[in-house]
């Protein structure tokens, strides 16, 4: 089971199958093993194989049935924390840096659907970010002069390209893109396994050891791969309990789409500047139709259970500036980390020598997780890696303001849930839960996570994430229990969806 389990569906997963070969059966050996399937995970493959390498990825579900199902493919290397930001943390070089591997994602992203023929939707667009309130343009001022000092391609436009509604004075982006993502996958998958790769779904990891140069990983079945390096590409790092997860946070974001008459809307990204800010694009569809996705109305993981307001709100907003948008089809959320930096981690992990790690995509998934890749498969093929220093995964929290505050504020939400343990269960008894709710439940000294099935049986399970010791909270829209420190999911009867857990819930204690 992975995310693709929960119960909301994105507009991609209908249509995509990924080509495979089962579940792991017995011991393999290869140059370098993959723990995730998502796009680090096959991008890394893909990249890998290119130089030579046997690749094994496996994944604890579905192939491509992670976060990457949930996003909404924005292909940007404009940054969704801002420039102007991330030159406060780390400086104009830094920025310049980021800027570029952005665009060398997106560049690779173009080169790889033209070799390999991928029918997955990739076109060039321009981006605009636009105020969400009058008083924000100050906001823009800064990032488009931030922007220009570094060199990269920003104009000023009166209006974004939305033909109802003035959205007011806007920063274009050149050359940005949008890709239909699981089509994205499908085609990586098929050239890792044409160059000999072996793709291995639900094969879940649950342990691994580095030892005389060599890493091997231990799978829930008792398997092991035996290879020369392992690469950890699985959203939230599963191989680290703190390293790495004292340095993001994560945050549940919600999604719409639905039906606009082809041409209605220009086809573009957009976002605003409110926190947090809405991101919209859209996916042609033929016969005369295109999908406009909106995104938006993020939270801590865990620590909201308002989703169906949040859609309204999505609703709302969307309906004012796109009238075409009718009935949504499709309402999904999914899972993104926000490193306190701004910017993510890929490399060595912490400790080790052949243990890679990509992780902090903030929101910009699609090309944090192809600089990633581009820059772990160099440094696992002894290349030059150009990022490599700006995504080290050791670096040190940088203490200017901006990372400061993001750094307090993730350790307050960690404490905050850690006093829940003191406090009442959210219901008094199972009598209290309807068929399919859930909730934590005190009995004694335990606090309980209980779901009631929709046929009224209950599942009763210890509402300490096996990650590290936190809390969890019901989930009503995915029907799952959500760990609001690190990230963690769980299904209704404790199985793992999503690390950095790799443990189930345990099982109720008896009082």
């Amino acid at each position: 089971m992975n995310s693709l389990d929960e119960r909301s569906r994105s507009c991609w997963m209908s249509e995509t199958e990924i080509a495979h070969d089962g579940t792991l059966k017995n011991d393999v050996a290869c140059d370098v093993v993959i723990i995730g399937s998502g796009i680090a995970g096959l991008s890394t493959a893909y990249e890998l194989v290119q130089r030579g390498k046997s690749v094994v990825v496996i994944d604890r579900g579905a192939i491509g049935g992670g976060m990457t199902a949930r996003t909404t493919s924005h292909l940007a290397s404009a940054l969704d924390d801002y420039y102007s930001e991330l030159v406060k943390v780390h400086g104009e070089d830094s920025a310049r840096s980021y800027f570029r591997s952005q665009a060398a994602a997106i560049d690779r992203i173009e080169a790889i659907c033209a070799a390999e023929n991928a029918d997955a939707d990739f076109a060039r667009v321009d981006g605009y970010l636009f105020p969400a309130h009058p008083d924000d343009e100050a906001d823009l001022e800064e990032e488009f002069a931030c922007c220009a000092q570094l060199g990269i391609p920003v104009s000023w436009e009166d209006s974004a390209p939305i033909a109802a509604f003035d959205t007011g004075r806007t920063i274009r982006f050149a050359d940005q893109a949008r890709i239909h993502p699981g089509r994205y996958l499908a085609a990586l998958a098929r050239a890792v396994r044409h160059g000999g790769g072996h793709l291995f779904p639900d094969t879940a990891y649950v342990g691994d050891e580095e030892t005389d140069g060599k890493v091997e990983i231990e799978t829930e079945a008792g398997f092991r791969i035996h290879a020369a390096a392992a690469v950890f590409a699985t959203n939230s790092p599963v191989n680290d309990r703190v390293a790495i997860h004292t340095k993001q946070t994560p945050m549940r974001s919600y999604a719409i789409a639905g039906a606009v008459p082809a041409g209605s809307v220009t086809d573009a990204l957009y976002w605003d500047t409110l926190e947090a800010y809405h991101y919209v694009r859209l996916q042609p569809l033929g016969n005369d139709r295109d999908l406009l996705i909106v995104g938006g109305e993020d939270h801590r993981t865990g620590e909201a259970d308002d989703m169906n307001e949040r859609f309204d709100a999505l609703e709302r907003w969307t309906r004012e500036r796109f009238p075409a948008f009718g009935e949504p089809q499709y309402r999904w959320s999914g899972q993104v980390l926000e490193p306190i930096d701004f910017m993510p981690f890929s490399g060595r992990n912490p400790g080790n020598d052949n243990i890679y790690i990509h992780s902090g995509d903030s929101g910009q998934g699609i090309t944090n997780g192809v600089a990633g890749a581009l820059t772990i498969a160099a440094l696992i093929s002894g290349e030059p890696a150009p990022f490599a220093a700006l995504f080290e995964p050791s670096r040190k929290p940088v203490t200017s303001r901006p990372s400061l505050a993001n750094f307090i504020e993730g350790q307050l939400g960690a404490a905050k849930n850690f006093a829940e343990y003191l406090g009442p269960g959210e219901v008094a008894s199972e009598d209290d839960l309807s068929p399919g709710e859930g909730a934590i439940i005190r009995k004694g000294l335990h606090k309980l996570a209980v779901y009631r099935g929709e046929d009224g049986t209950l599942s009763q399970r210890s509402a300490v994430c096996t990650h590290a010791g936190c809390l969890v909270h019901w989930n009503s829209l995915e029907m799952c229990w959500d760990c609001p420190c690190h990230g963690s999911q769980f299904a209704p009867d404790g199985a793992v969806l999503n690390g950095p857990a790799t443990r189930p819930l345990a099982a109720a204690d008896p009082d």
